[in-house]
């Protein structure tokens, strides 16, 4: 598919990333990223499997939480608001490919973190992944090939002039998506991929998971907002300077780490070193979780002004910044001297009606990825209200952001429930007498 970026309005192609449940074949959770998308998005995708979708205002009441056993208020009371048709879970075993995005350090950690068992597809096998990849081909022909913009997986399939043809935003084509998923793929009938304990009865995604209660129960398990800090890239600091801590060639303040008489406490592998959390899409700020209080910290970067009205800019944009620097041989007493060559490479100290006539179509379309990667990082990362003297984060449950990509990601049924280690309110449902019980912790 074609669509039209929110910035320039360039049509563009976008790429659609699933996560499956095999049992059931319900679409859990997706993502929608221009260009392509990357390792932390993987990790949003698998963070939205845990939690519930939020209705929406054109969603009508068909759309709501329809499983039997457990009321829609019920669910509705633990996430805060009222939640869409689609079944939310921890993932027992998640399966991937072995593309880069997919397989490396931090996906896995990711994992780990939310107690999965890896289970990578075999090479030459397609057969390990084949249902996630047959939603695919079906949301192809169920789909995208009725809509203005079809490309096709040939030209043959294509029209004369799709990119003209692109009308639908990546906004507009999220909540599509996200409407077709609810409304027509959870109660579409599955056909050949009914379960072999009934392999002639009529189901669906929705009445699988449905009978899935009276098989296993359910255990609600609500992740804590501050999942989405868990989930980003790690970095382990050892010396605070006194510029701060340096996070891939930037400098983040670290004034609460400046203490002479505080020490990491952290064991292991990383002894005595302090984790700081990088946010790949959006490097104006990293975040710091205090292991005394345990409250998550921003970290500014150096570089900006007090005002804090730089636009956003994520990793390539600071790999090109630093290319550019050490190109030019300049060497920066502070990150305040490399503020005014950023804004040049962005754009941001030009008139806005005189960018598209400056940059080139590749450009564009990497200022408007920088932009739409921003507005999801923000969307992820939970509310942050601001107490006096410090900033303090409060649990809110994050709403999915933008959605991703043409490879796959398959997640095995939860027949054994295992609760992530940031767990926030959770009961267990057993079978279908709304018994309510307890969580250990």
């Amino acid at each position: 598919m074609m669509v039209r970026e929110n910035v320039f309005g360039d049509p563009v192609t976008v790429h659609l990333t699933l996560a499956l449940d095999v049992y059931t074949h319900s679409i859990c959770a997706f993502r929608l990223t221009l260009v392509s998308d990357s390792s932390v998005d993987v990790a949003m995708v698998l963070r939205d499997v845990m939690l519930p979708l939020p209705m929406r205002s054109e969603w009508d009441d068909e759309m709501e939480w329809p499983y039997p056993g457990l009321p829609a208020a019920v669910v509705a009371e633990f996430a805060g608001h009222k939640v869409a048709a689609l079944p939310f879970f921890t993932p027992e075993t998640v399966t991937s490919d072995h593309g880069s995005v997919y397989r490396n350090h931090h996906l896995v950690d990711v994992q780990e973190a939310m107690g999965c068992r890896i289970l990578p597809a075999r090479v030459l096998r397609p057969t390990d992944k084949q249902a996630v990849e047959r939603v695919f081909g079906s949301a192809r022909s169920l789909l995208f090939e009725k809509l203005a913009g079809y490309t096709g997986i040939d030209v043959a399939d294509r029209g004369a002039d799709p990119e003209g043809d692109a009308v639908l935003t990546l906004s507009e084509m999220e909540h599509l998506v996200a409407t077709w998923v609810v409304k027509v793929w959870q109660n579409r009938r599955l056909g050949e991929f009914a379960p072999c304990w009934d392999p002639g009865g009529d189901h669906s995604p929705n009445s699988l998971f449905a009978a899935s209660f009276a098989q296993e129960g359910f255990a609600m398990d609500i992740p804590s907002p501050e999942t989405y800090y868990r989930f980003l890239p790690e970095h382990h600091v050892k010396r605070i300077y006194r510029r701060g801590v340096k996070i891939k060639g930037l400098w983040y303040d670290a004034e609460i780490l400046r203490d002479p008489d505080r020490h990491s406490t952290r064991g292991g592998r990383y002894k005595q070193q302090w984790v700081i959390h990088r946010e790949p899409r959006d490097r104006r700020v990293v975040f710091f979780q205090d292991p005394e209080s345990h409250e998550w910290h921003t970290l500014r970067w150096t570089g900006l002004p007090s005002e804090d009205d730089v636009p956003a800019f994520g990793d390539a944009r600071v790999e090109e910044l630093l290319t550019r620097v050490r190109q030019a041989g300049l060497k920066p007493r502070s990150d305040t001297d490399l503020l005014p060559v950023l804004l040049e490479m962005i754009g941001a100290v030009d008139p806005v009606e005189g960018w598209p006539s400056q940059m080139t179509k590749s450009q564009r379309i990497q200022h408007a990825r920088e932009i739409t990667q921003a507005r999801a990082a923000a969307a992820d990362r939970p509310q942050v209200p601001k107490q006096p003297g410090e900033e303090a984060h409060v649990a809110a449950v994050g709403t999915p952001a933008s959605p991703s990509r043409g490879a796959s990601i398959a997640s095995c049924p939860t027949t054994s429930p295992m609760r992530p280690r940031v767990a926030g309110n959770s009961f267990r449902l057993l079978s279908t007498s709304w018994t309510c019980v307890p969580s250990p912790r």
